[in-house]
């Protein structure tokens, strides 16, 4: 599966679990939700994984968790906040950096429209 159908895939399984539930829950309920829909559509994923940083060949337990990842190819970060803002993007770009996966969504479940909340991104 190329990059863009697996984008689409996720973005589909996003936007039906926003349909059902809407805005205004906790993150933690639209990432089960959205685990869900991902096993409904034989999407493989990781869940909540650690991800380690290396500081001049130096492993620092710094406690850092990615979302939803899909192994090699994907990093899904889940939010719930008004906006998207600088800093959520940047999180997500270094997690790419980090786990040296290039293609990543920034999901934001606290709006009207999914579609007003979706930042596709790649390094």
């Amino acid at each position: 599966m190329n990059d863009q159908d697996l984008t689409g895939r996720v973005i589909g399984s996003a936007i039906e679990v926003h349909r059902v539930l809407g805005p205004g829950l906790l993150e933690s309920a639209y990432e089960e939700c959205l685990c869900y829909e991902l096993r409904q559509n034989n999407i493989l994923f990781q869940r909540q994984q650690k991800l380690p940083v290396h500081y001049k060949d130096v492993p620092l337990d710094c406690g850092y968790i990615m979302d939803i990842v899909i192994p090699k190819c994907l990093v899904i970060e889940l939010k719930t906040v008004e906006r998207l803002a600088p800093i959520h993007e940047a999180q997500l770009l270094t997690y790419l950096k980090l786990s040296k996966i290039r293609l990543g969504l920034l999901l934001n479940f606290n709006v009207p429209v999914l579609k007003e909340g979706i930042k596709r991104m790649i390094l």
